[in-house]
C-alpha cells in the first residue's frame, strides 16, 4: 500500500486527510493518507527512512520554507516562489530522493481567474508566509501587480496603517493569506479599512473554514465580490496527486 501524508503543525485545521481518504475510497485506490503533526520539519526524515511505502507529502504551515534545505531537487517555480507544499519521494536503486514542488500557485490562480476583470490591475497580499508567496507569484503571472501587507513595514512591504483611500482605490484585489478568521477564531479578520472597499473590489480569502469568514462578510457588506479558498485547496490537492504520480 502506498502512503501519502501531510506535514505541518498543528494540523487540527487541515482538510487534506479527509479529502484524500475520500478520493482513495471513491477511486478504489490501494493507498493511505496520514497526518504528520510535527513541530520541526526535520522530524519527517525518520518516517521517510523507516517506511518505504511513503511516496508523497503535502506540506503546510509552518514548514513550507523549513522543508526546502532537506530536498535533493526543487522545481524552478517552487524555488522562485520560495516555498514548497508538495514533496515527491523517489525510491530507486540509488536510494531515496526528495523533490519539492509548489501546487498552491496553480490552485490559487485557477480559482481566482474566473473572477478577474480588466479593472483588476493591482493587488494587496495580506501576510508574508509560504502561502502568500505563491499568491504573489500567481498574481504576477496573471499580469496583476501585487504588494505585500504586514504588521511591520519594510522595503516592498506595506503595513496595515499605510492602507488609505488612495491605495484601496487602486488595489482592487485583496487576498487574505493569513490564518486570521480560521475556525474557531471566527471573530477575527485582517485589520484593513473595510469602509473604503466598494463593488469594484474582489476579496479572496485563503481560509475555507468557516466558508464565509468575517473578512468576506465585511467585503460583502460593502458590495465587493468575495471567494474563499476551498476550490483552491481542491485544485492544489489534485495537482499534488498529479506530481506524485507523474
Amino acid at each position: 500500500m502506498k502512503k501519502y501524508g501531510l506535514l505541518g503543525y498543528p494540523l487540527s485545521h487541515s482538510f487534506s486527510k479527509g479529502y484524500f481518504t475520500d478520493k482513495f475510497e471513491k477511486e478504489q485506490l490501494d493507498a493511505e493518507y496520514c497526518n504528520f503533526e510535527l513541530p520541526e520539519a526535520s522530524g519527517i526524515l525518520s518516517y521517510i527512512n523507516d517506511d518505504n511505502h511513503i511516496c508523497g507529502l503535502n506540506v503546510t504551515i509552518p514548514h513550507k520554507q523549513a522543508i526546502m534545505p532537506m530536498l535533493d531537487h526543487i522545481a524552478d517555480e517552487a524555488r522562485e516562489i520560495g516555498a514548497v507544499n508538495v514533496v515527491k519521494i523517489v525510491r530507486d536503486n540509488d536510494g531515496c530522493r526528495l523533490e519539492g514542488y509548489n501546487s498552491d500557485v496553480y490552485g490559487f490562480s485557477e480559482s481566482i481567474k474566473p473572477l478577474l476583470k480588466s479593472s483588476h490591475k493591482k493587488a494587496l497580499v495580506l501576510g508574508t508566509g509560504g502561502a502568500s508567496k505563491a499568491v504573489f507569484f500567481g498574481l504576477k503571472q496573471m499580469g496583476i501587480e501585487p504588494i505585500y501587507v504586514s504588521r511591520k513595514a519594510s522595503e516592498g512591504i506595506l503595513c496595515y496603517e499605510d492602507l488609505d483611500g488612495e491605495i484601496l482605490s487602486s488595489h482592487t484585489v485583496i487576498v487574505n493569506a493569513t490564518p486570521l478568521g480560521t475556525s474557531p477564531n471566527v471573530d477575527s479578520c485582517p485589520d484593513i479599512p473595510y469602509e473604503l472597499i466598494g463593488k469594484e473590489h474582489l476579496l479572496y480569502d485563503l481560509v475555507y473554514n468557516p466558508s464565509e469568514t468575517l473578512f468576506m462578510k465585511k467585503g460583502l457588506a460593502q458590495g465587493a465580490t468575495v471567494k474563499n479558498g476551498l476550490e483552491m485547496l481542491h485544485l492544489q490537492a489534485e495537482r499534488a496527486w498529479e506530481i506524485w504520480n507523474q
